[in-house]
């Protein structure tokens, strides 16, 4: 928070019936509006009602208590935002569990609730510019959400524990926010098990404490994080700790079932994490490591910020393709869902360059492998444009991971090698931190090289219906 932006003082002078209520109307506070209630979504094109206007999240703090005998999940969870225009309501994204109270700037505010959408209405209008902080208590058993593809997310229990996973909407269904790719906060989480379990979440753990038949963890992430990158595993995991020749600290916590399968692919990652340095530039996060739970409690592994989630041993590919996530998707995040393909293109080209660089197929025969006889292997290869995927259920179907990657070699081979490393670099170096679409990155590519036409890529490749005439 900014010193030169205080917080809002906020005075609330109704009923305290109404205020435990919780559902009070929305009306004009006494004095005049000067504001309007931010936006109830964000109009992302796969997810309209993901994520709300108005207002800017810096910064969450949770504090959260989780028991998996009573699969009962408590929290209490305080953003701190800046509103970016004059608000007299704004809203929190939230799908299931039991709102208790809520302030602002201390006091106590109103509030309803609509499906996912947590209406927050502070007695005095938000001023544009001015920083507040928003406290959310809540309570009750987390969901578990179905994406559109039929995968799960959010909060998934498991035989020691639970697991949380977010993308691209999961993270909803464990604590308020503004949960759209756009709008990235660090974070702090306290989190509080029973004593003989573990919890691990994003970033540094900076305190452990048992007492009382429980143990209460700290973890703060200082580096912005996009809300469906934030994770929270609970459960029995053997935990290691090292560190990268570079000082780089190493986290890895994995479930004793998968210890003895996982460690000859974990003992790869001072490898990958230094080729992936001297390919991607300099590693954008305070730490590295993974997280391996017990098979079957997940279906996918995910790119959760600074120790990627894996369902089961992962194999060396996979490794590789959630580490280079790290640089592109977690630090370079994209603007809406629509170009996931800058995520999931890159770090499936990650996996050819590893490939070329340790003895396997050159990047150029994975190509051409793909487009002589990829419709064999992915039978919806050529089935919609990576740069324009045709529902939120295909947002994870191979044309956005492996036509995304066949875009980048197009481009590849447009640039000359020596240009498209410096581009693998310079991309995530530039944005670093940051947010971009597809639009940025194409006008990134064609400023690198203003004498090269890059439209017959962007036509037949990027956007283009179908298989392309011509490898």
């Amino acid at each position: 928070m900014s010193r030169s932006a205080p917080l809002v003082p906020v005075a609330l002078r109704v009923p305290a019936a109404l205020l435990l209520a919780g559902t009070l109307a929305l009306t004009a506070c006494d004095g005049g509006v000067h504001g309007t209630p931010g936006g109830s979504g964000l109009r992302d094109p796969y997810f309209p009602k993901l994520g709300n206007g108005g207002y800017d999240v810096t910064h969450y703090a949770l504090d959260l208590a989780y028991d998996p005998d009573t699969a009962k999940l408590s929290g209490t969870a305080t953003l701190t935002a800046r509103a970016t225009q004059d608000l007299t309501a704004f809203d929190l994204d939230l799908d299931g569990l039991d709102v208790e109270k809520v302030t602002v700037g201390g006091d106590p505010a109103r509030w309803n609730r609509t499906g996912q959408e947590l209406t927050v209405r502070p007695h005095d209008d938000l001023d544009e510019g001015r920083a507040f902080r928003v406290t959310v208590t809540y309570s009750g058993t987390p969901k578990t959400i179905t994406d559109p593809d039929g995968s799960e997310e959010g909060w998934l229990p498991t035989e020691d524990g639970a697991v949380a996973l977010g993308e691209p909407t999961g993270s909803m269904a464990w604590f308020p926010g503004n949960h759209h790719p756009s709008d990235k906060a660090s974070y702090d989480l306290t989190i509080t098990v029973p004593q003989g379990l573990q919890a691990v979440s994003n970033g540094e753990l900076t305190a452990s404490r048992t007492a009382g038949g429980r143990t209460t963890s700290r973890w703060h992430t200082a580096e912005p994080m996009a809300s469906y990158l934030a994770t929270l595993a609970i459960g029995d995991y053997d935990i290691h700790s090292s560190a990268l020749p570079d000082g780089l600290p190493v986290y890895v916590a994995v479930d004793p079932g998968e210890a003895a399968a996982s460690r000859k692919v974990l003992a790869q990652i001072p490898t990958v994490m230094t080729w992936a340095q001297h390919i991607f530039g300099p590693y954008p996060f305070s730490s590295t490591g993974a997280i391996v739970d017990r098979e079957g409690d997940a279906e996918y592994a995910l790119e959760t910020q600074n120790r990627p989630f894996f369902p089961g041993a992962p194999d060396t590919e996979t490794l590789v393709h959630e580490l280079a996530h790290q640089w592109y998707g977690d630090s370079v995040t994209p603007k809406t869902w629509r170009d996931m393909w800058l995520n999931e293109g890159f770090a499936t080209y990650a996996e050819w360059l590893w490939a070329e660089d340790h003895g396997g197929d050159s990047a150029q025969k994975t190509f051409d492998e793909l487009y002589a006889h990829g419709e064999d292997v992915y039978d919806d290869l050529w089935s919609f444009p990576p740069g324009k995927p045709s529902t939120a259920a295909h947002l994870s179907d191979s044309p956005v991971y492996q036509r995304g990657a066949m875009v980048l070699h197009k481009i590849r081979q447009r640039l000359g090698d020596t240009a498209f490393k410096a581009l693998l670099r310079d991309w995530p170096t530039t944005h670093r931190h940051g947010n971009a679409d597809t639009e940025d990155f194409t006008t990134y590519v064609e400023d690198l090289a203003p004498d090269k036409d890059f439209g017959p890529i962007w036509e037949e490749w990027l956007y283009g219906e179908g298989k392309p005439e011509r490898a």
